[in-house]
C-alpha cells in the first residue's frame, strides 16, 4: 500500500452555526496527484487551511507525513502553499522574494528555482508591486516548488496563469509525482483536474461526497447520449434513469444513470437521425451529483 501523505480522521470546523467542514476522513497517498474539487463554499479551502495550521479543527485530526498538524513548525517542513489570491511584499523584488523565502525554509534548490524561473518565464527583476496577477501566481508557484517540498497544497493555483503556463504548471505537478512528491490541487478547472490527476474527491457541503479515479468516476453508471432528431426533439426528462437533458449546437445531450433500455425504448418511436454514446467528461460526472442532489 502506498504511504500515507496527508491524512485526516473526522476533520469538521465550524465557524459559529455554519459548518465548513463535516467529518472528513480522507488519504492521499506519496507520489500522488489528488484533486479536491467543489463549488465556491464546499469546504476546500478551509480544509486545506487546516491542514495548514491556519484554521483550527472544531472536532477530528490530521496528520501530513505522520506529524500531526497542530505541530505546526515540524509539519511546515513538509509542506509548500499556494493560494489562489497571492498576496506579496510591494517593495520586494521577485528575486529578492524568492531569497528572503528560501532563506526561511533554509532547503532551496537553487539550480532548480533558476530553471522553474525559466519554464515560467518569469522576470524576477521587477519589484513586486508591478506584477499582475499570474505574475504573482507565478511567483508563488516557483517559491513552492523550488523547496522540493514532501507535500504541495495548491488553492487554485493557476488562478491568472495563461493557457502555456497553465500546461507548463501541469507538466511540473506530473514531474513533482514522477519524484515522490504528493500534490493536492484544489481548482475549479475541471480540464486541469482531469489531465493530471489520479484521483480526485468531491465535496459538498463540507461533506465528502465521493473518492475515486478518474474511470472509476465515470463508471459509477453513467453514459451520454447524443441524439440527433429529425425536427424538434421530444421531451425525455420522465425517462427513468435520465439525470439530464440539454440542447446543445442542434443535438440533444442525455445523461443516463443505470440501464439505457427505457431511453432506447423512447428513441425508438422517434424520428432520430444519429445516436453517439460516450463516457461522461469529470464536468459532467462533477454536475451529476449536484443535479442528483437537487
Amino acid at each position: 500500500m502506498a504511504a500515507e501523505a496527508i491524512r485526516t480522521e473526522g476533520l469538521t470546523k465550524h465557524y459559529g452555526k455554519v459548518v465548513a467542514v463535516d467529518g472528513l476522513d480522507l488519504e492521499v497517498h506519496s507520489g500522488e496527484i489528488f484533486g479536491f474539487l467543489g463549488p465556491n463554499g464546499a469546504g476546500k479551502s478551509t480544509t486545506i487551511r487546516m491542514l495548514l495550521g491556519f484554521a483550527r479543527a472544531t472536532a477530528g485530526r490530521a496528520w501530513v507525513k505522520d506529524v500531526p498538524v497542530q505541530d505546526v513548525a515540524r509539519a511546515h517542513r513538509h509542506l509548500g502553499y499556494v493560494a489562489g489570491d497571492v498576496a506579496v511584499w510591494p517593495q520586494l523584488t521577485g528575486m529578492e522574494t524568492l531569497t528572503y523565502l528560501g532563506n526561511l525554509s533554509g532547503r532551496v534548490d537553487v539550480p532548480f528555482r533558476d530553471e522553474l524561473i525559466e519554464r515560467f518565464r518569469f522576470d524576477p527583476g521587477r519589484r513586486a508591486r508591478a506584477y499582475s496577477k499570474g505574475n504573482r501566481q507565478k511567483l508563488a508557484l516557483i517559491a513552492a516548488l523550488m523547496t522540493r517540498p514532501d507535500v504541495l497544497l495548491l488553492d487554485e493555483p493557476t488562478s491568472g496563469l495563461d493557457p502555456l503556463m497553465e500546461e507548463e504548471f501541469q507538466k511540473l505537478a506530473r514531474e513533482a509525482a514522477e519524484r515522490g512528491q504528493t500534490v493536492l490541487l484544489s481548482s475549479h478547472i475541471l480540464d486541469e483536474v482531469q489531465d493530471v490527476c489520479h484521483r480526485v474527491a468531491i465535496l459538498r457541503e463540507g461533506r465528502l461526497v465521493q473518492v475515486a479515479t478518474l474511470d472509476d468516476l465515470r463508471g459509477i453508471g453513467s453514459t451520454v447520449y447524443d441524439v440527433t432528431f429529425d425536427g424538434p426533439a421530444p421531451d425525455l426528462s420522465d425517462v427513468p434513469g435520465v439525470t439530464s437533458v440539454d440542447p446543445i449546437d442542434g443535438i440533444v445531450r442525455v445523461t443516463v444513470t443505470g440501464p439505457p433500455a427505457p431511453l432506447l425504448a423512447r428513441l425508438g418511436s422517434c424520428s432520430v437521425l444519429k445516436l453517439r454514446s460516450h463516457e461522461p467528461t469529470l464536468e459532467e460526472v462533477f454536475l451529476s451529483f449536484y443535479e442528483a442532489d437537487r
